[in-house]
């Protein structure tokens, strides 16, 4: 009976408590139930905007920039069944990858390091006092260019052609500045940004130690750049002009982020007869470094082929460039763009 009395006391008190001071003592509750944990929280909520496509995104207390994992899905036009996404949570046999990349078609374009992104996304804690699961802000561009791929290869189906579609059109919208620059602008982030903001970034791009050579560049690239100088391509069996260094360097390392170029060429200096014994791309960092330049080739050969298949030249591109993939210069300034604004 005594229980009993307490629990219709508490039910009295609360019938008296208003929305928002209800609101107040669960977001509390919630909160001190995570105090303590390694679980890494939210400190800048906010919304990246492309178009009509609004993803929630957050950068965490150890500097991780994250993706609401639900709404990435949302925003390939893919919305998980109560079931799938219980199921994910339950840790039941089997693992799932999410709807967007799980078709069968597209099994043989998912790297082993992409898949296990994808099977772990990041738990945090956000403002609130919730817990969510984000995935690494770095992995939207590879899981457009899955699709992008699949559709070159013609491996799609009918149905599937409009998530490729939209693919593309989330890949033009962080085409013109980063995904990490994209997300600190719509949580506000890059207004608190250390002094030596622009040392740790190339930290995060750059590896202390030497990786192996794998290919990097698609060969398309170089064989765009003989297309719109006019040149005949001789394939790549062949030694390219020795400019294409001087465009690979402008192109590409000056565009990525600010004192990017310097940092690589500071680690792997010219010997004595001018030439490198490494690639410059063998110093960028397996999470952050390789994906942002995978981003931007993909992002440059989609502009090479605008230009060939309008009749452009090389100056037509490099205009074309320089106004939507402009050099960074050596701060780490980021636009204080409306990309609601930005033409797709």
């Amino acid at each position: 009976m005594e229980n009993e009395g307490k629990a219709k006391g508490g039910y009295a008190r609360a019938a008296k408590l208003s929305g928002e001071e209800r609101k107040a003592i669960a977001q509390k509750a919630a909160k001190e139930r995570w105090e303590g944990t390694n679980i890494p929280k939210e400190t800048h909520p906010g919304v990246v905007k492309i178009g009509d496509i609004k993803i929630p995104c957050a950068v965490l207390d150890n500097g991780v920039r994250v993706l609401r994992e639900r709404s990435v899905a949302k925003a390939f036009g893919k919305r998980g069944s109560g079931a799938h996404w219980k199921r994910k949570r339950s840790g039941q046999e089997g693992a799932y990858l999410p709807e967007y990349v799980s078709a069968k078609n597209l099994e043989s374009l998912i790297d082993e390091e992409i898949k296990k992104k994808l099977l772990n996304p990041i738990s945090y804690i956000t403002k609130s006092g919730a817990k969510a699961w984000g995935l690494p802000a770095t992995l939207l561009p590879e899981i457009c260019d899955i699709w992008l791929k699949a559709r070159e290869k013609g491996a799609l189906s009918d149905i599937q052609l409009p998530t490729a579609r939209q693919a593309e059109i989330i890949l033009k919208g962080f085409a013109h500045i980063g995904i990490i620059a994209l997300i600190d602008e719509a949580t506000g982030y890059q207004e608190i940004r250390p002094k030596d903001a622009l040392q740790v970034y190339l930290e995060m791009l750059v590896r202390k130690e030497l990786a192996a050579w794998a290919k990097k560049f698609p060969d398309e690239f170089y064989e765009n750049i003989y297309k719109l100088k006019g040149w005949i391509w001789p394939g790549m069996r062949k030694n390219r002009f020795s400019i294409c260094a001087h465009y690979t360097n402008d192109l590409v390392y000056e565009r990525i982020a600010p004192g990017l170029l310097q940092e690589l060429t500071d680690k792997s200096p010219k010997d004595e007869t001018g030439h490198r014994k490494n690639k410059l791309h063998q110093w960028l960092t397996e999470d952050i470094g390789n994906p942002m330049l995978a981003q931007h080739l993909h992002s440059l050969i989609m502009f090479q082929r605008l230009a060939l298949s309008n009749g452009y030249g090389w100056h037509r591109f490099i205009k074309m460039v320089d106004k939507v993939l402009p050099r960074k210069g050596a701060t780490l300034e980021l636009p204080n763009l409306n990309v609601d604004a930005i033409e797709l």
